[in-house]
């Protein structure tokens, strides 16, 4: 905690930069970005400076969350950031309450496996929802691949995270897939990134 709002995690201390290296190129074409489950706001913080004509729309449903977000952003002068909303994908509805223009990226980090199953239907379906042809969703975090033996430490945060709640959990990359293929969303690149996580980019049929 630092002597405001802002929040300080130190996984997304070392996980932003090679997050943004694999971002920047998506970036370059797109003008509006919602983020989904926000957390600290540290991702945001790092990604907006870089890229100026990019407005950022960030959001939580946890109210610390975004007080740290919006703090960050007053702290740096991010004016290509917007305040944080509340947004709960597991509400029907929830791309209704998106100010205009609608994104043209939605990007999630490290939410669906610290969520029940219906927070990744949610999201998947509100992305199909607001996303236009050929806008991309990326979700970033662990997962689970069924012709990819499961590291240790993955499997033994998958334990951890269902001994806090039976609904939570490392998901299946298939399975993902299929939920979203639902939605119009095609899995477009698998990136393998640092700590066993992977970046995915999924793409509006």
């Amino acid at each position: 905690m630092t002597r405001d709002d802002r929040l300080e995690w130190p996984a997304a201390a070392r996980n932003r930069a090679p997050i943004l290296e694999r971002l920047a190129p998506l970036f370059t074409h797109v003008s509006h970005v919602l983020e989904i489950a926000s957390g600290s706001g540290e991702h945001t913080a790092h990604f907006a400076p870089t890229h100026p004509d990019v407005t950022f729309q960030p959001s939580d449903i946890d109210a610390a969350h975004r007080a740290s977000v919006d703090a960050w952003a007053a702290h740096l002068g991010l004016a290509n950031v917007r305040p944080a909303l509340d947004l709960d994908v597991t509400a029907d509805g929830w791309w209704d309450a998106l100010p205009d223009p609608a994104p043209s990226l939605v990007y999630c980090a490290n939410m669906i496996h610290i969520a029940e199953w219906a927070a990744c239907e949610g999201l998947l379906l509100g992305a199909g929802q607001v996303l236009a042809r050929g806008s991309t969703l990326v979700l970033y975090g662990p997962f689970t691949q069924a012709d990819v033996p499961t590291v240790e430490s993955n499997a033994a945060f998958d334990e951890s995270l269902k001994s806090r709640d039976p609904s939570w959990g490392l998901r299946a990359l298939e399975d993902v897939d299929s939920e979203a293929d639902r939605h119009g969303l095609a899995r477009d690149a698998t990136h393998a990134m640092p700590a066993n996580n992977l970046l995915v980019v999924y793409r509006r049929r």
